[in-house]
């Protein structure tokens, strides 16, 4: 089981990364575009006029879709940003205690996330709704990609409390732990 919640994790990072790539790819080739048109003007050439079209909204939807894939990864390698200073000051079970409770209210709003992303996901598919732009992207896609985001990011809470109920200690810390050391040495 382990070993499956790992490759789901991973496989989360890798198409969030995958949409981080598809826009720069989409960037590049906008402003290698532009600076071809740029060389046929300065040669008194016609411009290709090429343009990658509707690239602000697209871009924007792949974001959209590479934060919420990435969540659970991000999670799960303690890359999420967490203050820590009142716990660090507890003693170890009640710090269990509080960082238990703080993993079960996260698994609860991401699962509340979850099934809101996912309804408005079933009504643009339901009613076919599209973007505004030039090119039509269904609404469906970019949503869907969020409302997967945001389950893996259930999953990975729930992974984490059911590790920190068992263990004392959220699996996470031990990278946090591994920073605070970086600082002293």
């Amino acid at each position: 089981m382990r070993r499956a919640l790992d490759l789901l994790y991973a496989a989360g990072l890798w198409l969030s990364a995958l949409c981080i790539l598809v826009i720069a790819s989409l960037v590049g080739l906008q402003v290698v575009a532009r600076i071809w048109d740029a060389i046929l003007q300065a040669l008194d050439l016609p411009r290709s006029g090429f343009v990658v079209l509707s690239l602000a909204e697209i871009s924007g939807y792949l974001f959209a879709a590479a934060s919420f894939l990435a969540l659970a990864g991000t999670l799960k390698s303690g890359a999420h940003i967490r203050v820590t200073m009142l716990v660090n000051a507890l003693p170890q079970r009640v710090r269990a205690l509080i960082e238990a409770a703080a993993l079960a209210f996260g698994a609860l709003a991401a699962g509340f996330g979850t099934w809101a992303i996912g309804g408005y996901a079933l009504e643009s598919w339901r009613f076919g709704e599209v973007s505004p732009g030039l090119v039509q992207v269904p609404l469906v896609w970019p949503q869907a990609a969020m409302a997967a985001g945001a389950a893996l990011l259930t999953i990975a809470f729930l992974d984490e409390l059911t590790i920190t109920v068992r263990t004392g200690r959220p699996s996470f810390r031990a990278a946090e732990d591994a920073v605070a050391l970086g600082r002293e040495g």
